[in-house]
């Protein structure tokens, strides 16, 4: 049996509007960006295979 969750963290009944969910989108998406381009300094080998890989799926990819 668990707990029901706390006040703090029970999501308002209200749906959030559509301008607040894409501004939270963007800044997802920026962060997601941000880190794939330090992973790829971080671990240039790796990213290029990872790069390779996606390049051969999107060649293989039918329509």
């Amino acid at each position: 049996m668990s707990a029901p969750p706390a006040e703090d963290t029970v999501r308002p009944a209200e749906p959030d509007s559509d301008a607040e969910r894409r501004r939270r989108r963007a800044a997802f998406l920026r962060e997601l960006t941000e880190a794939k381009e330090l992973r790829a300094r971080v671990q240039p080998r790796r990213a290029r295979a990872a790069r390779m890989r996606q390049q051969m799926r999107m060649r293989t990819f039918r329509w």
